[in-house]
């Protein structure tokens, strides 16, 4: 309870908003035992699941790393920016799974078309967001936390930029399989293709950088120089599993 009210304490905008979204990945854990709805072979419940816990976990990171800074406007204006347009994404998500429906890649017509670039619009903007705080702790002084901490939160943010931004590379290709269709056979509930390649695999590994990072500097490595290292390790990571997706091969087959 300390833990809560203390992450509460550091950004109650974003705490409630992670708050919410995990309140509603229970409703559509609800649905998806109780109303389940099939769509491209799994649960269609199960993306708009993935999103809101996602959405959770960031919502709580971000907000715990801002307790950091000194509380200011453009901090204000930044949270509003990742709830509006993180917000919007879920929503769309799960309207659009409770039809059974596709949300992204989604070109049947006109409105969907358009709300697929809308939600690409709206990832955007809360990435950049998300990096305008990181910027922060590159350009203001922070004296109260350990130096290896600090670096492994930087290394978090940069990370996270670059993976989010390679989902343009999903966008442009209009799929994250590559060398099959979308749908075939992957992981229980992630849906990860375990034959082809799947480049949601190193969105997801570079994005939560932001919370792996910090976790294990903190509690394990406790060393700028360790630190480094393993950002470097892990980026590299990142960057091998999403070269093999481009070509075609799941990381599952070794």
């Amino acid at each position: 309870m300390e833990f809560i009210e203390t992450l509460k304490e550091r950004n109650a905008l974003l705490f409630w908003l992670g708050l919410l979204n995990l309140g509603l990945a229970i409703i559509l854990v609800f649905f998806s035992y109780f109303k389940p709805i099939e769509f491209a072979g799994t649960n269609a419940w199960y993306k708009p699941i993935k999103f809101t816990l996602s959405t959770a976990i960031l919502s709580f990171s971000v907000g715990w790393y801002t307790g950091y800074l000194k509380p200011s406007s453009d901090i204000n204006v930044m949270n509003w920016v990742i709830i509006i347009t993180l917000a919007f994404e879920v929503i769309y998500i799960t309207w659009q799974a409770s039809k059974g429906q596709a949300s992204h890649y989604n070109q049947s017509s006109p409105f969907y078309a358009f709300m697929f670039s809308m939600m690409a619009l709206a990832a955007t903007i809360a990435t950049i967001a998300v990096g305008y705080i990181g910027i922060k702790f590159f350009s203001y002084s922070i004296n109260d936390i350990p130096n290896y901490y600090l670096w492994a939160i930087r290394f978090g943010f940069i990370l996270f930029v670059i993976f989010s931004f390679e989902g343009f590379v999903m966008g442009a290709k209009m799929s994250h399989t590559v060398g099959a269709q979308d749908g075939v056979k992957g992981l229980p509930f992630l849906n990860w293709s375990v034959s082809y390649g799947d480049l949601r695999i190193s969105h997801f590994i570079g994005m939560h950088a932001l919370q792996v990072l910090p976790l294990v500097a903190w509690y394990f490595l406790k060393n700028t120089k360790l630190t480094i290292l393993a950002a470097i390790i892990y980026a590299l990571l990142a960057v091998f599993i999403l070269v093999m997706a481009l070509r075609g091969n799941s990381i599952f087959k070794f």
